[in-house]
């Protein structure tokens, strides 16, 4: 369908049977984000709230909650745009396949954004206190935009094919910002909006921006499309929409006129507030930071105006649907943009940044019998050197001469590899670098270390199944459980400190040894704390989440048998990651009780969601 709004997309959705209504009221706070919370998990439809309190504007959640959701919604389009980008990435598939290619041209045509009448949009002006102001989780500084389309232009080159749109998160509420008058903007590294804000502060100018909320889903996905550096998103929210993106301009701002809400403002150089605290897609709390100030110039909304929102928390969640849905648009854009990849896996369960799965090639030496990794190494350093790649904490790579490894099958993916690694060559550090904003367990906001771990090869080793029956015996261990083939975790006392640790790490390796004929299936040995992992081996969300979220490389990896050769490190043994809580890492989301109590009733016989309970 080509909606021409939201509303559209929610009678479509509504009579498809993809959407649920909630008459009853809702409380903002808390309450709507626990339902949501709720209803996804149980793989349910979009969310329609009729009548949310202290406000008179309806709300809508989990609109991309599933594949299959946000796929029908872009039925008329999706394989069109599919075309469009594989003809991106090879021009040459065109010339030999015209008419597979044929339709587009329409697509394309969508692409280009329409110049049309403000007055014609049926804006009016609000103040941001008449906005939803949902707040989603117990320590949130505030309410938030969790689905803004943020958009600002190149002070350069002004004018809208020059244009970023990006989802950054906007704090509407709370801490130190004066209600009405001042919002928070967080933007994080590898973002367009940041090229533009230096522009402008160079000048000693204003960085003028637009937060767009709602109109065509089209368009939300646009935002979080990781399209190259100058083309502009709105010309993929044409086209994946089936309809030419529609703006004006007033008082210099640039207004989406199919949005159902629009909030201008300004952002001066070196005016940061506090944002945050912020439950984020990692499944920790994003904590309170300096971030930019957005003086707030006016908001729009239109009369029947609807606030669509998502909740994030750990993963997988609603975000993940978005990134199935981008990776099946633009999946075979990373084999054409890095030589010899074939294709990358950012794990979802691991919170997207903490863990990137690759599949390369080797083609330097193939008249070599001892097959090691070469163009791998080479692969990987372009990896980490490719936009929102680079916040890759590990990076795990490997290639296969047959095709037969596939990094989005992941428990597969390890497999393959821990069959294969040289746990004294195949581990390459980078220490004292950047990695993702959201992430704590680094040094610092945006400090910490990478790993790459690259394999190739024959097989080496099989992997065993099974606890060690030594562990049983060792009394500094409680809990021994297998994460995966090759992998087992060990619950030791809870973290203290980093010297604490090193000792009792080292006493666990000089056990190890004792007993290494026992462990010479295990390559990798996970510490944790209190953590319960569920007891099903084929769920491996458990392992990806605690062992790639809670661990910074360089601080937290140890070695049974460590060795350092000129300056590079790797252990004859298994390597060892400790991921247990650390003092400096983010609080866990968790819903209140007294919450969990409370939307009882929208689930209760008779009410809205029964059907749900």
């Amino acid at each position: 369908m080509n909606y021409k709004n939201l509303h559209e997309c929610i009678v479509d959705l509504e009579k498809n049977g993809h959407l649920i209504r909630v008459t009853e009221e809702v409380d903002p706070n808390l309450e709507m984000a626990a339902i949501h919370l709720r209803i996804f998990k149980k793989g349910g439809p979009a969310i329609f709230f009729e009548n949310v309190k202290g406000t008179k504007y309806k709300a809508v959640s989990n609109l991309f909650g599933t594949i299959v959701r946000s796929k029908f919604m872009f039925r008329d389009t999706f394989t069109k745009v599919q075309k469009m980008v594989e003809l991106r990435n090879n021009p040459i598939a065109a010339l030999k396949s015209p008419f597979k290619f044929a339709s587009t041209g329409i697509a394309a045509l969508n692409a280009l954004p329409k110049r049309s009448s403000f007055s014609s949009a049926g804006f009016k002006e609000i103040k941001i206190s008449d906005l939803p102001l949902i707040k989603h989780w117990p320590m949130d500084g505030g309410a938030f935009v969790t689905l803004p389309q943020v958009y600002s232009e190149d002070s350069d080159k002004p004018g809208v094919m020059n244009s970023n749109l990006g989802m950054y998160r906007i704090q509407l509420n709370g801490n130190s910002y004066e209600l009405n008058k001042e919002i928070g903007l967080h933007y994080q590294l590898h973002r367009g909006i940041g090229v533009h804000q230096t522009k402008t502060n160079k000048k000693n100018l204003p960085l003028k921006v637009s937060v767009f909320v709602g109109g065509p889903p089209s368009h939300s996905l646009a935002a979080v499309m990781p399209l190259p550096e100058g083309i502009s998103e709105l010309t993929f929210a044409g086209a994946v929409g089936g309809r030419r993106f529609r703006y004006a301009y007033v008082d210099g701002f640039c207004i989406s006129l199919d949005a159902d809400f629009v909030i201008t403002g300004e952002v001066y150089p070196n005016e940061n507030k506090p944002e945050g605290p912020f439950g984020d897609h990692l499944g920790y709390y994003s904590l309170t930071h300096e971030f930019p100030l957005m003086r707030v110039h006016k908001v729009y909304a239109k009369d029947n105006a609807i606030w669509p929102f998502t909740i994030v928390g750990r993963p997988p969640q609603e975000d993940t649907a978005f990134g199935a849905l981008i990776h099946e648009i633009s999946g075979s854009a990373i084999p054409n943009e890095i030589p010899g990849v074939k294709e990358v896996h950012a794990v979802d369960a691991a919170g997207v940044h903490p863990l990137l799965l690759a599949v390369g090639s080797e083609r330097y030496t193939p008249y070599l019998k001892n097959k090691r990794p070469a163009e791998l190494l080479t692969q990987a350093n372009r990896i980490l050197g490719t936009g929102q790649l680079s916040l890759a904490k590990f990076l795990f790579i490997t290639g296969s001469d047959n095709d037969d490894v596939d990094c989005h099958d992941v428990r597969r993916f390890f497999k393959y590899l821990f069959e294969r690694i040289d746990l004294k060559r195949d581990l390459h550090f980078y220490t004292k670098t950047t990695i993702d904003t959201l992430d704590y367990s680094g040094d610092g906001v945006n400090e910490g270390s990478k790993l790459v771990v690259a394999a190739y090869g024959d097989k080496k080793r099989d992997l065993s199944n099974e606890v060690p029956k030594s562990i049983s015996s060792a009394d500094f261990v409680s809990n021994a459980v297998v994460l995966m083939e090759g992998v087992i975790g060990l619950e030791l006392n809870k973290f203290s400190n980093y010297e604490n640790a090193k000792t009792e790490i080292q006493k666990l390796s000089e056990y190890i040894l004792q007993n290494k004929n026992e462990f010479n299936g295990i390559v990798q040995i996970v510490i944790y704390d209190d953590f319960v992992f569920e007891k099903d081996p084929k769920n491996l969300n458990d392992y990806v989440w605690i062992t790639y979220t809670r661990s910074n490389p360089s601080h937290d990896i140890y070695g049974v048998g460590e060795i350092t050769e000129n300056k590079h490190w790797g252990c004859e043994g298994a390597m060892i990651i400790d991921a247990r809580k650390k003092p400096h890492h983010a609080p866990e989301l968790k819903i209140l009780p007294e919450t969990e109590k409370s939307i009882e009733r929208f689930f209760k016989k008779g009410a809205s969601l029964e059907k749900w309970a």
